[in-house]
């Protein structure tokens, strides 16, 4: 395993980590949760990732209770969650980045969690209902006077957002963000390696990326369609008709890459998910890389893109560029 610097903080990462996101809680609990944990854990990786809105809260739960039973020494391995949607509650206090929810919805993740902090909690989404002032003044709270939280970070803001948090913490002497957990792959890149690059530049930001398989388009199962068991199919709430999204031009057009992506990973002894994973993880500025996982053999699976990894020279990495042809043009 590799272990990298999460931002300008000394806190280490796995290069490859574990998510609860769409699995734990939802279609995976029980047993199976600690059986995917454990593999992670034999790989060598040290960073769980959860959040309060994760199954409503039933996947810090299960990740909790799995947890409990592997008793890992709890200085080892870096937890983090995120806090802004709830649980699914209706009342207006129980969701957003106010002072309240903030402080309050993290403690009641680390309720359902049984911790008693995390390493690193996240704002999982920017709220502009509420003044950025209240919201790292909050975030300050959580870490320096409650001591729930080492590090606290950001997902899905803009840019422009995340200047703006650490320029209030730098003026009111405030604990400033270190990370954003954004949506970062080989189809989705215009804001990661464009809007971003001021914030690694300037403040060496960490990232927690997720989504680095395109929901799994990267790894190839759909280039014929849609498996029962993928996630197209088991998650129609949150992925909407996904079968009409890759019969559409930009859908054939990506299946059509991966084709072509299929023969480098061929060229380089993996699969293309590990070429896909290992692909993400190259980039210097990706802290760590976000795995999702129903069973054990997936972990596992997802591993071995550390071999490819050291086989990336410029020539293979532009070879897929070649194939890409959607290199954001602020880092042509």
């Amino acid at each position: 395993m590799i272990y990298r610097r999460l931002g300008p903080a000394g806190l280490k990462v796995s290069v490859l980590s574990l998510g609860g996101w769409l699995t734990y809680g939802g279609t995976q609990k029980g047993s199976i949760v600690k059986d995917c944990m454990q593999a992670a854990w034999d790989n060598g990786i040290n960073f769980f990732d959860t959040a309060e809105v994760y199954s409503n809260g039933q996947c810090e739960v299960e990740m909790g209770q799995a947890f409990k039973e592997l008793a890992w020494p709890r200085d080892e391995y870096v937890l983090s969650t995120k806090v802004y949607f709830g649980t699914g509650r209706k009342e207006p206090n129980t969701r957003g980045l106010s002072k309240k929810h903030i402080v309050e919805g993290l403690k009641s993740s680390l309720k359902r969690l049984d911790h008693d902090y995390v390493d690193v909690v996240l704002a999982h989404r920017a709220d502009p209902d509420v003044p950025m002032k209240e919201i790292v003044e909050a975030f300050t709270q959580t870490i320096r006077d409650l001591n729930l939280a080492y590090y606290w970070g950001t997902s899905e803001w803009s840019a422009a957002q995340i200047q703006e948090a650490i320029d209030v913490a730098e003026k009111y002497n405030l604990i400033a963000p270190i990370v954003e957990q954004p949506q970062y792959n080989a189809f989705h890149r215009e804001r990661f390696e464009a809007e971003y690059a001021p914030l690694f530049e300037k403040h060496q930001y960490g990232t927690t990326i997720w989504s680095p398989l395109a929901s799994g388009i990267l790894t190839g199962k759909y280039d014929n369609g849609i498996p029962e068991d993928s996630r197209f199919a088991t998650n129609k709430a949150f992925f909407g008709d996904a079968a009409k999204q890759l019969e559409s031009e930009e859908g054939k057009a990506k299946i059509e890459k991966v084709k072509k992506l299929h023969k480098i990973a061929d060229k380089l002894g993996g699969t293309t998910a590990a070429l896909a994973l290992a692909w993400a993880a190259k980039n210097p500025n990706v802290s760590t890389v976000i795995l999702g996982a129903t069973k054990p053999q997936q972990v596992h699976e997802n591993c071995k893109a550390l071999q490819l990894l050291e086989k990336l020279t410029p020539e293979v990495m532009e070879e897929i560029e070649g194939i890409l042809q959607n290199k954001p043009k602020a880092s042509l």
